[in-house]
């Protein structure tokens, strides 16, 4: 029913801002574990017209959301994001942008295999400058694998706001590839796309692509990633920072290799 009703309607814009930017690859809390996340991601260099009308201007924008996760099952993991905020921005001033509730399935114990898969179902309430449209929402499919050291993941990622059919649909896709150092710190290129609606592509001048190098070290309590991105198109930000820092609330740290 979940994946009928994210499948059922067009999209929000692909040239909006967002709260994460991150590729997820099948980690997720163990049952009974609490983790808290922050999100923030900065754009000193980025698109000084609105995506729509009254919409946040990416260009100097700082974005982000406190993160709270709930491992529910090995297979499952049910997510909240509250608030959703922009602290800074040309047209907008400090504003709260809405909230989100995710549900997560996944392989269990996924860093233990050599393939692993899963989805990811996120539900948006938005204030009218975050999104052009209240309700939102994504589907997220994750799959990747682990060779050595190396590890690769793709999320061939569908959005929607629950207007039009499935010619409406939109297609923005996100990737990485990772080395592990060692077991704290690891290095990734990743790679965020937007390709517009199924029913027709952009043009690539006005499509979103961006390149980005990234690393994460896992602590004893706290686990820290961050990373840069440059955009490669004229429907990009030029230059993009983003920083994530987590831990558990309860239980012992986990390794959450949720990368944005």
């Amino acid at each position: 029913m979940l994946v009928a009703l994210c499948f059922a309607a067009a999209p929000a814009s692909i040239f909006a801002q967002t709260d994460e930017i991150q590729v997820y690859d099948a980690v997720i809390a163990p049952p009974g574990i609490f983790n808290g996340m922050m999100h923030s991601n900065f754009t000193p260099r980025g698109r000084t017209t609105p995506a729509f009308p009254r919409a946040v201007i990416a260009n100097r924008s700082f974005n982000g959301t406190l993160e709270w996760a709930y491992g529910v099952k090995p297979w499952m993991e049910q997510g909240l994001y509250l608030p959703v905020y922009t602290l800074h921005s040309t047209n907008r001033g400090t504003a709260l942008d809405g909230f989100k509730i995710r549900e997560l399935f996944v392989r269990p114990n996924a860093q233990q295999h050599k393939l692993f898969w899963g989805t990811n179902f996120e539900f948006s309430f938005n204030q009218g400058y975050w999104e052009p449209r209240r309700y939102s929402a994504e589907i997220r499919p994750i799959t990747g694998g682990h060779a050595g050291k190396w590890e690769l993941v793709y999320n061939p990622i569908v959005d929607t706001d629950y207007t039009g059919g499935l010619a409406g649909l939109e297609f923005n896709p996100a990737g990485r590839i990772v080395y592990n150092l060692n077991q704290r710190w690891d290095v990734a290129a990743e790679e965020y796309d937007g390709f517009g609606r199924f029913s027709g592509f952009e043009s690539l001048h006005n499509q979103f692509h961006e390149a980005w190098g990234a690393f994460d070290r896992s602590g004893k309590i706290w686990s820290i990633e961050a990373g840069a991105g440059l955009g490669l198109t004229a429907g990009s930000d030029r230059w993009t920072l983003k920083l994530m820092i987590s831990r558990d609330i309860n239980g012992k740290p986990w390794r959450p290799h949720f990368h944005f």
